[in-house]
């Protein structure tokens, strides 16, 4: 059984469907719950659930920025060229425009965060399985 199964759940807000917008971005399954949709706000917010194993690929936010709030389970978070950064609930990233990198689960474990996320995401290659098996 995976650790953090109470994640599936939603820990702070509901867990949302599945990210079939987001899918060919992904290795695994995620969840995404849009929390703010005005048209006047720029800035996204959204709750994101990963399921064991699962992570985005590699990314650059384009004329913005991305902070991730952990709400739980157990992730990672990586910029290229830096080493890859366990992730726990109450951990909060912020990645700056045009940093290329990338956040999901931990092989055994589920994880959400909010992420909050303005500009526009380029969306490039998978993370390396063998490297993500690594962790």
């Amino acid at each position: 059984m995976a650790k953090h199964e109470e994640v599936k759940n939603g820990v702070i807000f509901p867990v949302g469907e599945k990210n079939e917008a987001f899918a060919q971005f992904f290795v695994g399954q995620s969840y995404l719950k849009g929390l703010v949709s005005d048209p006047k706000v720029n800035v996204g917010v959204g709750n994101v659930t990963f399921e064991p194993g699962c992570r985005n690929n590699w990314h650059i936010h384009r004329n913005g920025f991305q902070i991730l709030l952990v709400t739980g389970g157990e992730g990672w978070y990586q910029e290229e060229g830096k080493t890859a950064q366990f992730l726990k609930a109450g951990d909060v990233i912020v990645t700056h425009d045009g940093v290329k990198h990338w956040h999901g689960a931990t092989k055994d474990s589920w994880f959400e965060h909010i992420a909050i996320t303005a500009g526009t995401p380029e969306w490039l290659e998978p993370v390396d399985d063998e490297w993500y098996n690594k962790l």
